[in-house]
């Protein structure tokens, strides 16, 4: 498996308890995001390098570089249609270009000027930003906020074979993980090493309202 892990009972003592926070596995080229499908487009996307075959780029597409947000929304691989967890390579600039054309789901006063002006970006970007509430192993809700991107058009087409490097079926390391998924088997969990991604550019700081940029 391409993914650097790391206990999660170390990694834990040193993210931020609270805030928006962008948790990341990256190195100087690429970023790893997550996402978790039916085995008929899961294991096309392995097979091939890239989304295809069953995979529609008419629907909106969402990319989580949290792995706890990805073990929550999939329940660690146990949903129906969320079964193939891979863990996505993709170019760091494109992240990067990512973040920066992200524009919230819903309407967020402190960004945008009115509702309309917020309607207008809405309509003219090829992301979708949401912060959700991080949540523990076991479920719980944290106060920290962990980011979702939903994809879109030129970006989506961009994404699923662009700007891949590469994909890794990781189905059996999550259920193995899973395990240890409640408090009293933190010490043996194991996750993939995350730290705070760091964002340097102004526009996306504000934009998003990150408060921890590395």
């Amino acid at each position: 498996m391409d993914i650097e892990t790391e206990p999660y009972a170390h990694q834990t003592a040193i993210w931020p308890s609270e805030g928006r926070v962008i948790l990341a596995q990256f190195d100087d080229e690429s970023v790893v995001v997550y996402q978790a499908y039916r085995p008929e487009i899961g294991n096309f996307a392995v097979q091939h390098g890239y989304f295809g075959g069953e995979f529609k780029l008419s629907r909106m597409s969402w990319i989580k570089p949290n792995f706890l947000w990805m073990m929550y929304r999939s329940g660690w691989a146990s949903k129906q249609g969320q079964e193939v967890v891979l863990a996505i390579h993709i170019k760091r600039f494109a992240f990067d270009e990512i973040l920066r054309k992200a524009v919230y789901s819903t309407y967020n006063s402190g960004v945008y000027e009115s509702h309309e002006t917020w309607k207008t970006a809405v309509a003219s970007s090829s992301v979708r930003l949401q912060w959700d509430p991080d949540h523990s192993p076991v479920g719980e809700k944290l106060e920290r906020r962990a980011i979702q991107l939903g994809l879109r058009g030129d970006i989506l087409e961009r994404y699923s074979r662009e700007w891949i490097v590469d994909i890794t079926d990781i189905s059996e390391f999550v259920r193995k993980q899973c395990e240890y998924s409640t408090p009293p088997h933190y010490e043996q969990l194991v996750i993939p090493r995350e730290r705070i991604y760091p964002v340097s550019d102004e526009f996306t700081i504000q934009n998003l309202q990150i408060q921890f940029t590395g």
